[in-house]
């Protein structure tokens, strides 16, 4: 498995990917109309423009996983992690997200990493709890679904 920076090329993939790996999410808040699945390629090609995204692809598959981030002061809001549902439970978040903070550590010292999720996520709170990220706000979107809000500050020495 090789994580890269994704190319222009690549944002129809990711974006087919991401439709794909969301249908969980709604499933569980029974709510078709959430973003990830509204999200257009124009949607994606401006979060390309303004911030990173990395892909992970394995021999033969294609791209299999995806991270996006950008930059606001002194906060990275890391957005949109996918993993194809046949290759979940594999790692693949975990090192995504590391490949993320990495990138963003090459750069700057003094950093702090948001994202949230669903509260009903249970997997995907497992996965950032256990990569040291915290929760600090729920966030109450409609009836059916709340975000929690989690961060993560690191102090790098570059």
């Amino acid at each position: 498995m090789i994580v890269e920076r994704a190319k222009y090329d690549d944002l129809e993939e990711i974006l087919d990917l991401q439709k794909l790996s969301y249908i969980s999410e709604a499933q569980l808040y029974d709510d078709n109309s959430i973003e990830p699945l509204k999200q257009t390629i124009n949607n994606i090609k401006e979060e390309f423009r303004n911030g990173i995204i990395l892909k992970i692809h394995y021999d033969g598959q294609g791209i299999i996983g995806s991270i996006r981030a950008t930059k606001s002061n002194d906060i990275i809001l890391i957005k949109k992690l996918i993993v194809h549902p046949d290759f979940q439970d594999r790692g693949i978040g975990k090192k995504l997200l590391k490949y993320i903070e990495r990138y963003y550590l090459s750069l700057y010292s003094n950093i702090e990493f948001n994202l949230f999720t669903g509260y009903k996520s249970s997997k995907n709170l497992y996965l950032y709890k256990k990569c040291g990220y915290e929760e600090f706000k729920l966030e109450k979107i409609s009836e059916k679904i709340s975000f929690i809000h989690l961060k993560k500050k690191i102090i790098s020495n570059i």
